[in-house]
């Protein structure tokens, strides 16, 4: 049970560690476009993210892939860039609510990319274990519990602001997307790597 606790809570230092917001700001602007009604397609897609960085730290950890730590490094924020982007240039346009389309893939795809940022690190911890895909699968757990965390909190914020403080629904999208830029292009440009 202490090795459940050890790699759960590990999940959940992930996303919410205060000095590795990139994947907070992922969340966020993944989450904001949407509203409490929309919680199982928000759900739905937040654990397609998690699949897919729970699949890119298994092939990783079992020696499968093994890609360039300062390259990950720099594509995690353009996922996060591409993400706020997709924001903007849909904001007012209807809500996005397709069942298996080009976002489900995208978060796929960028689940991929964030697990990778993380695989190193990750392999190395568990690197003694017998069972390792045991530590993958609570890891991975405390990355889902953490992301619902952070998805309920953007929700709530967002009821908060459209309801109480009349924000219409695109403003929201507009001006939340723009400070998810805001913050990210200083780590694109720290992390750049040619």
């Amino acid at each position: 049970m202490d090795q459940f606790w050890f790699y759960f809570n590990l999940g959940l230092h992930h996303v919410l560690d205060i000095n590795a917001y990139d994947h907070v700001l992922f969340l966020i602007a993944l989450t904001v476009p949407y509203t409490f009604k929309d919680w199982k397609h928000v759900l739905l897609l937040v654990t397609i993210f998690t699949v897919g960085h729970t699949l890119s730290l298994f092939l990783s950890v079992f020696g499968i892939v093994n890609v360039s730590v300062s390259f990950i490094e720099f594509l995690i924020p353009v996922t996060i860039l591409i993400t706020a982007l997709l924001n903007i240039f849909t904001a007012g346009k209807g809500p996005r609510k397709e069942k298996l389309g080009i976002l489900f893939f995208i978060t796929l795809f960028f689940g991929l990319i964030h697990g990778l940022g993380f695989s190193n690190y990750f392999r190395q911890i568990i690197a003694d274990q017998e069972s390792k895909a045991l530590p993958l699968i609570e890891f991975a757990l405390g990355i889902e519990t953490a992301q619902i965390i952070v998805v309920m909190v953007v929700l709530l914020f967002s009821f908060i602001v459209q309801s109480i403080f009349r924000f219409n629904k695109k403003d929201w999208m507009l001006i939340t997307s723009s400070m998810v830029i805001g913050i990210i292009i200083p780590m694109l440009l720290e992390t750049y790597p040619f």
